[in-house]
């Protein structure tokens, strides 16, 4: 147990970005977003939806100054903070070093609040620096954060052992290369088994290095490809592997058709595809097999230009469970896709027709009439949504 002597002032959190569970299960709602410290000093980075650091909203910044139990991830037994679990007559100094009160107590607090606290005395860190305080938390981390500079001039990978302890499962690596990743690899204990999820934005890796990373990475079962521009379709062809559940390209200049017939192939336990490519047509949607036909419940096709009706009917027939749809910037659909949609897709939950100018209040009347279990409509920037809001 550390003595007071241990306790030091904290340091001031810099820029940096951490990444919590989406609050709709459907995965179609925003992260919440709330600052961090930077991950070269071992500590946590920032991550939402989009590569690029945002200044947060004041909503997702809960620094709450009184107890609350709907906290994350709290289990119910360390709800309640009672005066019981105080020992009388304990001196102030050795109540806070108390690990059985820290351990209920630090429940209590945001992410980017751990992540100063565990800086105030090693008994602190301890305790904060159990898995169970991080779950559902990524990490960011960025190329250059990634080295330090010896004083030779040689550059030295970072170590990630306080990272290993808190046992973060899921990363995301921005602006990395191949050898970054090799090295992440190498250097993470936990990067063989234990890493479930991975997010590379803006990253030069190739074809050899996406073969790699999956090949060694046996824990992965979701992969986001953001910004990628250096991996081909004939990459995923020869390293996407079958224990994938949820995969996320987005950004990717040479992702087409036969990126469709990759994933459709390779990827037979897929449950959420996320696609936002220009160059992808009707012809992809009827790639999908019999078994994605049952495993997939959640499609988002961003900005996808060249999908057009013929395009929704191979998919609602490949796809018929689908709980999930975004058509967002889909601007080819129109009405009769939707009428598609609705007559085929009746356990869609949730729809985005956002961004999509063709479509009228004619398909309105489709989804309200077939879609009966239908729980969240996006309609932002669509014709409908202007005509919606004019008669309001």
């Amino acid at each position: 147990m550390s003595t007071p002597s241990e306790l030091k002032s904290p340091c001031v959190t810099r820029n940096g970005m951490v990444k919590l569970p989406p609050s709709q299960p459907n995965g179609l709602g925003s992260a919440s977003i709330t600052k961090g410290t930077p991950a070269a000093k071992n500590r946590l980075c920032q991550s939402s939806s989009v590569p690029s650091i945002l200044p947060p909203p004041p909503s997702s910044l809960p620094y709450h100054h009184h107890h609350h139990l709907d906290v994350p991830g709290m289990p119910h037994a360390a709800a309640p903070l009672l005066a019981s679990d105080l020992e009388p007559g304990m001196p102030l100094r050795q109540l806070v070093l108390d690990e059985k009160l820290l351990n209920r107590l630090l429940w209590y607090f945001t992410t980017a609040e751990k992540c100063v606290l565990a800086q105030v005395c090693k008994t602190w860190r301890k305790v904060l620096y159990q898995p169970k305080f991080w779950e559902g938390v990524t990490p960011i981390l960025h190329a250059k954060e990634l080295y330090t500079l010896l004083p030779n001039g040689e550059k030295e990978f970072v170590s990630l052992q306080a990272f290993a302890l808190r046992g973060f499962q899921s990363f995301c690596l921005v602006g990395v290369s191949d050898l970054d990743i090799c090295e992440f690899i190498d250097n993470y204990p936990l990067s063989k088994k234990g890493v479930r999820s991975v997010s590379l934005k803006r990253s030069t890796i190739t074809d050899a290095g996406l073969e790699v990373m999956l090949e060694q990475m046996q824990g992965l079962m979701h992969l986001e490809l953001s910004g990628c521009n250096d991996f081909t379709e004939a990459g995923l062809w020869s390293s996407l592997n079958a224990r994938l559940t949820s995969l996320s390209v987005s950004d990717c200049i040479n992702v087409a058709d036969d990126a469709i017939a990759a994933i459709s192939q390779l990827l037979p336990n897929l449950s959420e595809l996320s696609l936002q490519a220009y160059h992808v047509t009707d012809t992809a949607m009827a790639y999908f097999t019999a078994k994605q036909g049952y495993t997939t419940h959640t499609l988002r096709l961003h900005s996808c230009w060249e999908i057009t009706n013929h395009g929704v009917v191979n998919m609602v027939h490949s796809l018929p469970n689908l709980t999930a749809l975004s058509l967002s910037g889909c601007s080819k659909i129109t009405d009769d896709g939707v009428e598609l949609v609705a007559e085929n897709l009746r356990k869609l939950r949730s729809l985005d027709l956002s961004w999509c100018p063709r479509i009228t209040d004619m398909a309105l009347e489709y989804i309200a009439c077939d879609l009966h279990k239908l729980e969240e409509l996006v309609l932002d920037r669509s014709v409908l949504f202007v005509i919606l809001c004019f008669q309001t």
